[in-house]
């Protein structure tokens, strides 16, 4: 069965938001919690947000420019947001913004930001086709245009 074209979806249709709150089988001997635990919680969260654009189940293929800024410890709550920043035949790059919170007091910081590809996978797990991503804000045309530049180069033969 061949796939027919969808249409073009809004980034708003999918963005994807959680919260996690910390404790201590999160964290390292110093408090903060493990790399991999917020790692795992932006899959997560990309996972969602990849699976409500497409409408289909999605993989993660790569993971882009993960940059830890801040820790969280415990006690603590974890802020992930999730947004398609540019599609693809088959896949799409999705943006998880991560926040630190104290929830007592509402201050939130920067935590960890990453790029995601995931690509969606049909019945028998053969990559199918996605809705592009619709062009409707100067801001999702630079976004679109930007992610097609980072595919280049991801692409392009390293020597």
């Amino acid at each position: 069965m061949t796939d027919a074209p969808r249409a073009a979806r809004p980034q708003s249709a999918s963005i994807t938001q959680m919260t996690e709150y910390v404790l201590p089988q999160h964290t390292n001997a110093l408090g903060g919690v493990f790399g991999g635990q917020i790692m795992a919680w932006m899959d997560l969260c990309a996972a969602i947000c990849a699976q409500r654009h497409s409408g289909r189940m999605a993989v993660t293929a790569y993971v882009d420019d993960l940059k830890f800024e801040q820790p969280v410890r415990v006690g603590e709550v974890v802020r992930l947001e999730a947004r398609v920043t540019a599609t693809f035949r088959t896949s799409m790059e999705i943006e998880v913004i991560v926040q630190g919170e104290d929830a007592t007091t509402g201050r939130r910081w920067p935590c960890v930001t990453a790029r995601l590809t995931f690509v969606a996978i049909d019945d028998s797990r053969h990559p199918t086709p996605i809705p592009p991503l619709l062009l409707d804000t100067e801001e999702v045309k630079a976004s679109q245009a930007a992610g097609e530049a980072r595919r280049r180069s991801r692409l392009a033969p390293h020597t």
